[in-house]
């Protein structure tokens, strides 16, 4: 049973099947234990996702947690959620396009209890171990990049990584304008913004800038994956590889709704016609 619906389950297999890496058999008479289903492993990497449970607690008879560890470095090892989430985003690009001329790029401090390559002393946390995602989406709150780093991290620093990320992705556009909080003040961000022949607009107070609440609305969308929250991986591959399904997740979502409501207009029309 998984915490998504189902019509969004059945979306992203249909998406991530065509991506996993073909198993090999290694028995020269093929009567090894037979291997747990792909699908099965899925909806199990679904729970740890949704919940941010330990690998323990999400198996069940049809999976044990060693085998949801082995499948998922096969599967960072293949880049399938990468994949997926390049997929996905660039069938919402040629679908209904991206707003790539203004951006919006902030911080987000979340836990890491465990530790691991990217915890570092919260700030506001009482120097707990946490994590910080520096998030950049487009003008409509779709996300684009992510880059995380320990949460002692300021923000300024993670600009030009989230920055050579988008360039790498081909989502930069010349002179387009880069909405920041007043976090970013600093010559280490001028001269970032400057390499990439980007504008730039800061905002010194909150609601100054009207066009920086999208970046807000999706790292409440990120937050709802509880494995971002309470980020108990301590590998930064594993971290990236829950980040990147929870994009796909989150752009899939949006591009079901968005079809749906063109549908409906569509049918409207003819309906009024």
């Amino acid at each position: 049973m998984t915490a998504l619906p189902v019509y969004l389950v059945d979306a992203l297999w249909c998406n991530i099947e065509p991506l996993l890496p073909q198993p090999k058999t290694r028995h020269p008479l093929g009567c090894h234990r037979p291997r747990i289903s792909d699908r099965i492993v899925f909806e199990h990497f679904i729970t740890l996702l949704m919940f941010g449970c330990s690998y323990e607690q999400a198996a069940d008879s049809t999976c044990s947690a060693s085998t949801l560890r082995r499948r998922r470095e096969e599967w960072i090892k293949a880049g399938v959620m990468d994949n997926l989430e390049q997929i996905i985003l660039s069938a919402y690009q040629c679908k209904f396009g991206l707003a790539l001329y203004h951006l919006v790029i902030d911080g987000c401090i979340t836990k890491a209890p465990r530790g691991g390559e990217v915890a570092g002393k919260s700030p506001v946390d009482r120097a707990k171990l946490g994590m910080k995602r520096s998030l950049a989406v487009d003008a409509n709150g779709i996300p684009l990049a992510v880059v995380i780093a320990p949460a002692n991290v300021p923000d300024s620093l993670l600009l030009a990584p989230t920055l050579d990320k988008l360039s790498h992705l081909n989502m930069l556009c010349k002179n387009a304008t880069v909405h920041l909080d007043k976090g970013y003040r600093g010559q280490r961000v001028v001269n970032a913004l400057i390499d990439y022949d980007l504008r730039c607009k800061i905002a010194q107070k909150w609601g100054e800038d009207n066009r920086r609440w999208v970046v807000e609305q999706t790292n409440s969308l990120h937050n709802w994956f509880k494995r971002l929250v309470w980020c108990n991986e301590r590998t930064r591959r594993a971290v990236n590889f829950f980040i990147a399904f929870s994009n796909a997740i989150i752009v899939l979502r949006r591009y079901i709704h968005k079809l749906e409501n063109l549908n409906f207009q569509r049918r409207l029309r003819r309906a009024e016609g």
